[in-house]
């Protein structure tokens, strides 16, 4: 973290060299993550949670005023963190990622405290739903940049392959049963109930930022004004040579990949006739071939070159997606799907911390807000695209285009000198060290 975070030793003192004079067998205990990283983990999954519960009653307490005032809530929620994404990126490499997040957590903990006690009295006007979509909105616009940064301000680079796949893993796991949690406790407490779990989970995660302390120091940037620092954010972004190249593949991976299995998925299975259950295998095996991968991360490291297995994988994923198109029954569709996890897994595990680390360390943040403005654009674009030319031309037509472009996208990105290039964790710095005392 930045300001208030624990410095290193002494500036003259080298990381490489404190780890130099060190047993093997205590460097070899560094390749653990921190106490510090699981701790944020735990308090960020637990938030994570409250967030998953939140946003189903939020939606469903919407859809009872009807489609046009769901639609409006979800907008309320998506608009402000779009536009004042670059803003938060820059906020938090000023001021410091780790108060940032503080700031958000009380803020929306208050908020959540306000919104269930109105929420008990009043019901759940139109009103009250679209404010709290406008205040989780501009609270994720700066929460999220932030949060991104953090892996990068807890661990050492070479561990970061692990500590985000972690990470990813869990954030599936707390997704999959968010909405299952949401709905039971919506059905027994209502839109209240929900926000009162929220607001539990944040003071949670509150407590668990006032205890968490960086392991290396980044030194506040910023120029003469917040808007010139967003700016300079996104010039860095798209000047560097291996972050440019990233973010295309991310931006490509999130409005052609994402939106097969929600968008593309269901459409195909009712033109091939398969029922609502043979429709959720295929997602699970998704979620299995996704998983299986983050966990080999987890344990092992990364598996490669993360510029070449990155791209790789997108190609991958993009095979996945052509073989979903054209199978012919839900067996076949369930092994497209599990390719396609493993694709999406690889890549997911190999491009975050390859963003994350190619950054510089003034631009943490922004680059992060970059990055999830790029997917969320992307996101937002292709799902209206796809839907609407999936009306006109069939599914199974547009499936096949999206694996075609995600196929080309992985092989222009193995073309990519810088990331083919990139070495980035592969070599885990007591290995360096200890080879040169």
């Amino acid at each position: 973290m930045s300001a208030p975070d624990e410095k290193l030793p002494s500036p003259a003192t080298t990381a490489q060299e404190v780890v130099s004079h060190q047993p093997t067998s205590e460097v070899r205990d560094k390749n653990r993550l921190p106490r510090s990283y699981t701790l944020w983990l735990a308090g960020i999954l637990v938030s994570l949670a409250g967030n998953s519960i939140f946003y189903f009653a939020l939606g469903w307490a919407a859809s009872e005023h009807g489609g046009t005032v769901a639609g409006l809530t979800l907008s309320a929620i998506t608009l402000p963190r779009v536009l004042l994404l670059l803003i938060g990126g820059a906020v938090s490499d000023r001021f410091s990622a780790r108060r940032v997040l503080i700031t958000g957590d009380a803020a929306m903990l208050v908020f959540s405290l306000v919104l269930a006690a109105v929420a008990y009295h009043a019901g759940a006007p139109p009103i009250l739903l679209i404010t709290a979509g406008i205040a989780v909105g501009v609270v994720d616009a700066f929460y999220l940049p932030a949060s991104g940064s953090m892996p990068r301000r807890l661990v050492e680079e070479d561990q970061l392959p692990r500590a985000l796949s972690l990470r990813q893993i869990g954030g599936q796991v707390v997704n999959m049963g968010g909405g299952p949690l949401g709905g039971v406790l919506v059905g027994l407490a209502g839109l209240a109930g929900a926000a009162l779990v929220n607001a539990a989970t944040f003071a949670f995660t509150l407590l668990v930022l006032v205890a968490v302390r960086s392991r290396r120091h980044v030194p506040p940037s910023g120029t003469s004004s917040l808007l010139k620092d967003a700016v300079d954010g996104v010039r860095v972004a798209f000047s560097h040579p291996v972050l440019r190249p990233g973010l295309c593949l991310t931006g490509a991976a999130a409005g052609l990949l994402l939106p097969v299995l929600p968008l593309l998925l269901p459409l195909l299975a009712r033109q091939e006739e398969w029922n609502a259950e043979a429709t959720g295998l295929v997602i699970a095996a998704q979620g299995v071939g996704m998983v299986a991968v983050t966990a080999v991360v987890v344990k092992r490291g990364p598996l490669g070159r993360p510029g070449l297995l990155s791209a790789g994988a997108l190609a991958l994923a993009g095979l996945g997606v052509l073989a979903l198109a054209l199978a012919p029954g839900v067996a076949e569709a369930t092994a497209a799907a599990l390719v396609i996890g493993m694709g999406n897994g690889m890549f997911s595990a190999h491009i975050a911390p390859l963003i994350l680390t190619a950054t510089p360390g003034s631009h943490l943040s922004r680059v992060q807000a970059v990055l999830v403005l790029v997917q969320s654009l992307a996101l937002l674009l292709m799902n209206n695209l796809l839907g609407t030319l999936a009306d006109l031309e069939g599914p199974t037509v547009v499936t096949v285009a999206c694996a075609t472009m995600l196929v080309g996208t992985g092989l222009l990105g193995l073309a990519s000198g810088p990331l083919r290039r990139d070495r980035t964790g592969l070599a885990p710095r007591w290995e360096t060290s200890t080879s040169n005392t």
